[in-house]
This record gives structure tokens, C-alpha cells and sequence, in this order.
């Protein structure tokens, strides 16, 4: 997209967990983020998140979208981009860390330490 002198915009799922954007500009549970070098600093990218600090409404944010809630990215001129569909490992975190854990606890008594002969 920079190659063609467009500007990349990230659609971010903001219900997402550990996912940190300025709530105020969160629509239908959505945020549609200017990820343009010139619109932000300290880009980083892996394959388990994204991170930048940005200005929102003039004031310095530090940005943090897990990949689980990238929901697109595309070109704020055309409109052209990706949709990404929700992968099967993330919605399998999602239900492990839903469900409850089930911790049984054993109280034995322990037992006294014997000794044996040895010949």
C-alpha cells in the first residue's frame, strides 16, 4: 500500500481481550485505525501483535492489538484490502480461557518417612 502511495487503515475488533485503544473512538464495537507512518511512532509488528503510539485527539496513546482482533486492513483511498476471517486457534484460546477451571485438591495425610535394610 505504501509502495502506491496509499494510506493503510487497521479495522480492529475492540472487544477483544488485552486489546488497548482509546474507547472514545470506538464504534459498534470497532476502530478503524490510520496505521501510516506518517500518522504514528515506534511501529512494531510480529506475528502476535501490533503496537504503535499515535495522537487521538491530540493526546499521545500507546496502541496494542493482539492479531486475534485485526479484523482488516485496506486502503483509505480505494478501499481496497483484506478481510480476515477469524482463525480456529484463536477462537480455541477464546473458549479455554471461557471455560472454568476444575481444580481438585487431594488432602492426603503424608507419610511417615520408614527406613529399610539393605544387604
Amino acid at each position: 500500500m505504501l509502495d502506491n502511495e496509499l494510506t493503510p487503515h487497521l479495522v480492529v475488533d475492540a472487544t477483544q481481550a488485552n486489546v488497548t485503544v482509546p474507547s472514545q473512538f470506538v464504534n459498534d464495537g470497532q476502530i478503524v485505525l490510520n496505521i501510516a507512518p506518517s500518522a504514528i511512532a515506534a511501529f512494531n509488528m510480529d506475528l502476535q501483535h501490533v503496537s504503535f503510539s499515535a495522537r487521538f485527539g491530540g493526546k499521545p496513546f500507546q496502541v496494542y492489538v493482539p492479531m486475534a482482533a485485526v479484523v482488516a486492513i485496506y486502503a483509505r483511498e480505494n478501499g481496497a484490502g483484506t478481510v480476515f476471517e477469524p482463525e480456529a486457534a484463536y477462537e480455541q484460546v477464546e473458549e479455554l480461557e471461557s471455560q472454568p477451571e476444575d481444580v481438585s485438591v487431594k488432602e492426603d495425610t503424608p507419610k511417615k518417612p520408614t527406613l529399610t535394610i539393605v544387604k
